[in-house]
């Protein structure tokens, strides 16, 4: 790996500007202290419809008996659940998030539920990615590329571990595109998520970040052009929810 002086430079956690060295310890600690009730702040944060938004991103997938795939900061193991039931277990998931304490408590749902086969976890960094070049035939990552403190690396590290026909799809938060509704969504993320972080998991700081990165991540179109500039063919978005969130899909040819 090429060393630079970046890890130098500032980077974004939420509004604030800190050392990029600092950011991922930073964005650990909040995952550390929501991964206990990260799914049901998930349901009540976006009124469930955020499984309509996963749901919409394995359809757009296709996922296929026999590929295999890696769901990057996977998390609790959601999507890659919904890629194993779609293919009738017959895919290889590999769940990798940066962050242990959500790795096991992905791995101890998935054990509640009587999955046992089809799904493994592993604990990894999406800017260096534990896997070898070309090893995988679909890269899925939700609501996580914005946590990064290297966009631009973590794209390069998806094309590299994508084989050739390899898929490429995230799901985020992105750009309302009905400018109506705007001012209504930003109060209600700005300061009625806050809230609901600190009643249900006690820890309102946690959710203002989650909120800030949405506002500091690229808009729709700025992100397909990050997207093409890493070496990704064909790149197209869809937005959900009046873009509210947005995937975008592309190819290593």
């Amino acid at each position: 790996m090429i060393e630079d002086n970046r890890e130098s430079e500032p980077a974004s956690f939420g509004y604030r500007s800190v050392a990029a060295a600092d950011k991922a310890p930073l964005v650990r600690q909040v995952f550390d202290s929501v991964a206990g009730r990260y799914d049901l702040m998930n349901d009540l944060m976006s009124f469930g419809v955020h499984r309509l938004w996963k749901a919409a991103l394995v359809d757009w997938l296709r996922p296929r008996p026999g590929q295999r795939i890696v769901d990057v900061a996977g998390g609790t193991g959601d999507v890659a659940e919904r890629i194993l039931r779609q293919t009738e277990g017959q895919a290889s998931v590999v769940v990798c998030d940066i962050n242990n304490h959500m790795v096991e408590a992905g791995r101890d749902r998935a054990l509640d539920r009587g999955i046992v086969d089809g799904i493994g976890w592993t604990v990894g960094d999406a800017e260096q990615l534990p896997f070898a070049d070309g090893a995988v035939d679909a890269y899925v990552i939700a609501f996580g590329i914005r946590n990064v403190t290297h966009i631009e690396r973590t794209l390069a590290e998806a094309r590299r571990v994508l084989c050739p026909g390899g898929r490429f799809l995230v799901l985020e938060f992105s750009r309302m595109a009905l400018a109506g509704l705007a001012p209504l969504y930003d109060f209600y993320s700005l300061n009625v998520l806050p809230e609901i972080g600190a009643r249900v998991a006690g820890d309102a700081e946690a959710y203002r970040y989650l909120v800030e990165s949405i506002r500091r991540f690229p808009d729709q179109e700025r992100f397909a052009n990050l997207i093409a500039d890493a070496g990704l063919d064909q790149v197209r978005y869809r937005n959900l929810s009046g873009g509210i969130a947005a995937m975008h899909s592309a190819w290593r040819l």
